[in-house]
């Protein structure tokens, strides 16, 4: 068994190739909201592509919240944004959430063995559950949806975070995972976070905060999980 470190639409379509278990690490910000949604007691999640898809969500179930992002900011008409530490009360409420990467990424990767939502929020949790299927797992580090060549580091950085618990050998992607790895021993990860492409536009439209936050390692033991398909995206419950 190996654990493979794949980027983007590539990884997503590599775990559903190979039946892998995937593992979408969104670490600015995506993995880390849908882990504390379900760490917060919300009762599942409805993720989608598009934020079309979640007004049409929100039709058809009245009583959700609408929590997400488009450049950074929550969609008009959205109860939340992409914060995990502004969620507020959801105990016991389903949300449909909507992001530009994390969310299209995680529906890309249906049809894989099984799909979670990882990063260094919850990362020692989904290393565990991820090795307990007991074959190889694809760490997805997300990139950015509208950009293929973005320098998404942050991605880079939780999933060799992962990978590391994990202990297990590296297939795919074994040199950057190595590359990744002397960085953080080197810098640590808060300091690779703070310097990440992403980690600027976030400052840009004053959501610095979110930074640090989603760079603290192992704050939650909830997993987000796949567990349906639905027309418009998929139901998600923690693990």
């Amino acid at each position: 068994m190996k654990c493979h470190l794949i980027e983007g639409a590539e990884g997503c379509a590599y775990a559903v190739e190979n039946h892998c278990v995937a593992v979408v690490v969104d670490a600015l910000r995506a993995s880390a909201m849908a882990a504390c949604l379900l760490d917060a007691g919300a009762r599942e999640l409805i993720v989608v592509r598009e934020v079309d898809e979640a007004y049409a969500a929100k039709r058809l179930y009245p009583e959700a919240l609408l929590a997400g992002e488009r450049g950074g900011v929550p969609p008009l008409g959205f109860d939340l944004g992409n914060s995990p530490h502004l969620i507020g009360d959801v105990a016991e409420r389903r949300v449909i959430f909507t992001t530009t990467t994390g969310a299209g990424r995680l529906v890309a990767c249906w049809g894989a063995h099984a799909i979670y939502m990882g990063t260094t929020v919850n990362a020692s949790a989904v290393a565990q559950v991820a090795a307990s299927h007991g074959r190889d797992i694809v760490l997805i580090p997300a990139g950015l949806m509208t950009d293929p060549h973005f320098d998404a580091q942050e991605d880079w950085v939780a999933s060799a975070a992962i990978a590391h618990i994990m202990g297990w050998p590296i297939g795919e992607g074994a040199d950057r995972f190595a590359h990744w790895s002397s960085r953080i021993e080197e810098q640590g990860i808060e300091a690779l976070f703070e310097s990440a492409p992403h980690a600027e536009k976030l400052r840009r439209v004053n959501l610095e905060e979110d930074i640090l936050y989603c760079a603290a390692l192992d704050q939650i033991t909830s997993v987000p999980k796949v567990v349906e398909k639905i027309d418009l995206g998929l139901v998600v419950r923690k693990a």
